[in-house]
Formats: C-alpha cells, structure tokens, sequence
C-alpha cells in the first residue's frame, strides 16, 4: 500500500498570501512587527493561525544570525544546583521572561576547570546569543574574562567582582540587608553575635560579612567568626567551630538560610534552645527557610524580580546598549528562630 503523501508545511508565501499582503510584510511581523500598520499586523496574525503556519527556528537563526537562545551559566558544583533552591528559582524566573521573547534558556554547567573549558568554547562560538552568570566567584576570572573579550553580551546575578565596569549585573544589597540583620539581633538584647560568613571570593559573602563588621563596630570578635561555603554541611561545621571556642555565644547570623539550617541542626544535637539560648538569623528567604525546626528568621531576596531584571538588562545590551547595574533592596522577614 503507497502511504499518503506528507502534508506539505506552510510556508511564509503562504501566510502572505491568506493576508493579502507582501512577503516582506510577513517577515517583518515574524521579526518584531517593526514598520508594520495595526491592520496588516493583524491580517497577519491571523493568516498564521489560519494556516498554521510555525516559525523555523533554524532558519529564523540563519537570516538574524541569533541563536534564540540565552546561557544560564551557573559557576557552582553540580550538587550545589539541587541543594540551593535559590539556583532554581532564579533559572524558572529567567526562563519564564525569556519566553515572552520566544528565547529559551540553556543551563550550563561550569564548576570546574574543564566545564569552564567547555563552557567558554561553547559560548563565545554563538551558540547562545548572550550569558546570565549565576555566582560568580572571583576564582572564575578567566571566565568571565574570555565572555568580555569575545563581546559576548552578559549580565551576572551579583556584582562580579573585578568587573564591575565591564559587566552589568543585578543584585540585592548585601550590606544595608546583613546590617539590618545585625541590629535586629542586637536589638533582642544579644550581646554575643557571632557569624556564619559565605566565600571570599563572592560579592555577597564579603558584602554580608562587611556589614557585620561595621555594625558590631568595637565590639566586634574574630573569634566569633566562622566561614562556609554556603551549603548546609558547611553551616554545621562552622556552627561547631563556634560553639567550641565561643560557647557562651547567644546569637549566629548565618550569610545564607542553607547555612542556617545547618547550623540549627548543630545547635539542636547539642542541647541547645532556638531561639531562647541561641538566636539565629539568615539571609534569602530561600524555602528552606520555612521547612526548619524552627523557622528562620532572614532576609527577603527578591528572586524573581531579580531573574526578570537580568532578563531585561540582558536583551537591552543584545540590542547594543551599554551594560547598566540594579541593586534591589530586602526586607527583613522575622520568623520562629529569632
């Protein structure tokens, strides 16, 4: 038996035609609708629904020369995108304003030496036609120096620290978040505050550490200082570390809720009461910091905003503006833990 013949795809002549107007029309329409009336726009519209005709997006890429899509580029180990849910909400947000562009978004995955090798290989080939650089640890320089000099159009969620000049970014305000953090505890009469910072190499783990600095001013202790690297394990280690040198201490501001948590968990096992002997503050309102025993007071990143800022910032400097930066303020969230 001969199969039936496959039904022929509609083409852009097609469209043109069941509008009644030019090819050209129809093109413009796919491509923005620039220089293009309200009643052909419509008429246009409406042939595409009509014939179903869809957009190749191989071609589309060709005649742009745009890949249509954007690089999530995420410079943490692997097991670090499924422990921090921040990573997560930030990437649906960002993939959720690029679709209203019709781009989609590509997860890359750049942790180590080679996967950064990779990464950048990838990249700066075109296969994306810009980077949404999520953590960006000083450590990664070469990186996101090879992403500058090959003019590929980048925004960093954080300030990039060394780039700040050469890249733009969306942040939240570290120092004025960590400060208000700080004064809280201090404001609930405890006089020994100690701190569970993030990485050195990160904006936000010096910004939040800065802060709590400052603010403790003269009475500020070293030996009341701990640092992780933002995973829940290294919060338990750090809150151990403290508790043997420090153990009248009567308050941890932890730089993140996964930290946090960790440390709650320590303070739990040793007998210790949260918040009545032991106060502990956050910082994200990340989800986590709803699922602990009790829940952790913090500060409110605003993730989605932040995702749709970069989203913006991004496809403004794909269009050939200059680069521009947003720091967003948080808002003190107060819960069980302090």
């Amino acid at each position: 038996m001969t199969p039936p013949p496959a039904k022929r795809r509609p083409t852009i002549d097609d469209v043109a035609a069941a509008a009644g107007v030019s090819r050209g029309t129809v093109s413009r329409v796919l491509n923005g609708g620039h220089w293009v009336s309200p009643d052909s726009l419509a008429s246009v519209n409406a042939a595409i629904k009509k014939t179903g005709y869809r957009v190749n997006p191989h071609a589309r890429s060709l005649a742009t020369s745009r890949a249509n899509s954007v690089a999530f580029l995420l410079t943490e180990a692997h097991e670090r995108l499924f422990e921090d849910p921040n990573f997560a909400v930030l990437m649906r947000g960002a993939s959720k304003a690029l679709s209203a562009h019709d781009i989609s978004l590509v997860l890359i995955m750049a942790g180590n030496e080679d996967e950064q090798r990779r990464a950048t290989e990838f990249i700066t080939a075109g296969h994306v036609d810009g980077v949404l650089l999520v953590s960006s640890h000083s450590s990664r320089r070469g990186l996101i120096s090879e992403i500058i000099a090959a003019g590929v159009p980048a925004i960093a969620c954080g300030v990039p620290l060394g780039f700040e000049k050469k890249m733009g970014y969306v942040a939240a305000d570290d120092y004025d978040g960590a400060g208000e953090m700080v004064r809280y505890l201090a404001g609930l009469g405890r006089t020994r505050i100690a701190t569970i910072a993030g990485p050195e190499d990160t904006s936000g783990g010096i910004r939040r550490y800065d802060a709590y600095v400052d603010e403790l001013g003269d009475a500020f202790d070293a030996s009341l200082v701990a640092r992780g690297d933002y995973s829940r394990a290294s919060g338990a280690l750090a809150m151990t570390e403290l508790l043997q040198r420090n153990p009248d201490l009567d308050a941890v501001f932890a730089a993140n809720d996964v930290m946090a948590a960790g440390a709650i968990d320590v303070l739990l096992a040793q007998g210790r009461r949260v918040p009545e002997d032991v106060a502990v503050g956050g910082f994200d309102d990340a989800p986590i910091a709803t699922m602990t025993t009790p829940a952790i007071t913090t500060m409110h990143q605003p993730f989605e905003r932040i995702s749709e800022e970069m989203v913006r910032l991004l496809l403004r400097v794909i269009d050939g503006e200059r680069p521009a930066a947003i720091v967003l303020p948080t808002d003190l969230v107060v819960r069980a833990s302090a």
